[in-house]
Formats: structure tokens, sequence, C-alpha cells
């Protein structure tokens, strides 16, 4: 049985753009309206799943509660750790580390941010959270608010990319796209 696993990133934040990572920024009235406009019409939703970072939580909870829908946070679904790259933007890296920067763009698996997580561990973190997920609720619609990076990698597989496209896989604020999850863990986006 599949899973229906809806995948929401969270909206604009207060410290703006760049490498967020395992930053717990909290979200600008722009980006609770970027979230509220993606879901409305949207669903319904068995439950609701959460990155625990407050950027994604927040609004988790204050839609939990205006649908009566279970909410429940899962870390594994959090932002890859950019290490000593978070809270920087890219043209910034430009200046310190546009060797590194390339490196990562060219293939994020290859290279890893100083002091970041390597994406090889991050993906297999996603993967065994949307495995679980799976397992707990199977034959459900989940909507799961997480991070551009989660999307990318979810969204990457699901379209067979290979692993050098996954930066290349747009994920806006506020944007939502629907995946069905099926028991060996393929991956298929949906409409």
């Amino acid at each position: 049985m599949n899973l229906h696993l809806d995948l929401l990133r969270h909206g604009e934040t207060e410290l703006g753009g760049g490498l967020r990572g395992s930053l717990d920024d909290a979200l600008t009235a722009q980006g609770w309206e970027q979230m509220r406009a993606a879901v409305e019409a949207r669903g319904p939703w068995d439950r609701l799943i959460s990155s625990p970072l407050q950027r994604c939580a927040r609004f988790a909870d204050e839609l939990g509660a205006r649908l009566n829908v279970p909410v429940s946070l899962e870390k594994d679904l959090q932002e890859l750790h950019f290490g000593a790259w978070e809270g920087q933007s890219a043209a910034a890296l430009m200046e310190t580390d546009a060797e590194g920067l390339g490196l990562f763009w060219a293939d994020p698996y290859s290279f890893t941010p100083p002091e970041g997580e390597r994406v090889s561990d991050f993906s297999d973190r996603v993967l065994g959270a949307v495995s679980r997920l799976h397992q707990a609720y199977a034959g459900q619609r989940v909507l799961l608010i997480s991070h551009g990076g989660v999307m990318r990698l979810l969204l990457a597989r699901a379209r067979g990319l290979p692993r050098e496209q996954l930066l290349n896989v747009e994920v806006g604020h506020g944007g939502l796209f629907s995946l069905q999850v099926a028991a060996d863990g393929v991956l298929k986006e949906v409409d």
C-alpha cells in the first residue's frame, strides 16, 4: 500500500536567504502567508509531520490546530547541516570559498562543506525517515512540512535525476509537491 506524501517547504525566514541549514530562524509575515496560501483548498490530510525547526514546526502546529489533525515532529527531516557555511549567502561564499562552493554545486555528494554534514549521510537520514513514515502511515495522506534540501532530495529521487543534479531541483518558499511512496521505497511524483 502506498503513502501519499505532500511536501511543503517553509516560507521566507527573518534572517533571509543563504544557507540556513540547522539555524532556527523564525518565519516572516510573508513566510506565514506563503505557507497558508500553499495549503489553501488542499488536502485533506490524515496527519502532519514536521521538521522540529521553528520555521516548519510553528506552522505545522497552527495548521494542525485549525484542521484538527495530529502533528508529529521528525528530527531526521531537518535541513542539511552546512557547517561553517551556515548563514552565509552564495555571494559571500564566492568571495571566501569559491572553489568549495563550485565543487559543492557540481556534485554535492562528492564535496562536503567544511564541518558540514555529508550529503550521503543526509540522504540516508531523510530516506530512513520516509521509510518509517511509510511503515507507520501507509494508506494515509500525510503533509510533510520541511526544507528545500529535504524536498530537493525526495523530488530528485522521484524524478530519477542523477545525484549530481540534486541542486538543480527548484523548490521555492511555500512550494507544495506530491509524492507516492511505495512499500519498496520507490518515490513517484504525482499531480
